[in-house]
């Protein structure tokens, strides 16, 4: 099943950081890092590939950091763990070769339907929701 890699954790705990910040507000990654509890250097590559696919914006020089690339709440948790996990609905069965023997295998259908569920479930969730204490949920 899918299973949440140290990236990952760090990836939600950094850009939920960055939601909780007032609107077009700049974070150092220095600063980020140190909120989320994140290695800086580990933090600057995640960072990289969320603004590569747009979900943060960077600027550089005095006064450069980041910043939400579009608002909290059009961002889901979905967005965010595939920026550095890779997909969640993989090209290929998850029991591997079990598939590979001249068709799908019998367990093929359910594996799928477990894929299709967790995507459908990250796709609910917005950073927003995440961001906020659960005195304002």
């Amino acid at each position: 099943m899918m299973e949440l890699t140290r990236k990952g954790e760090y990836a939600i705990r950094g850009i939920i950081y960055l939601a909780q910040q007032p609107p077009g507000r700049v974070s150092l990654i220095s600063e980020i890092a140190a909120a989320a509890e994140v290695p800086q250097t580990f933090l600057a590559k995640i960072f990289q590939s969320f603004a590569k696919l747009g979900l943060v914006t960077s600027s550089r020089g005095t006064g450069g950091g980041f910043v939400l690339a579009r608002p909290a709440s059009q961002i889901t948790l979905r967005e965010v763990v595939e920026a550095v996990e890779g997909p969640i609905l993989p090209n290929r069965c998850l029991l591997g070769s079990a598939c590979d023997r001249g068709g799908p295998c019998r367990v093929h259908g359910v594996w799928k339907q477990v894929q299709t569920e967790v995507v459908r479930i990250l796709d609910g969730v917005t950073i927003d929701s995440l961001a906020r204490s659960p005195e304002q949920q």
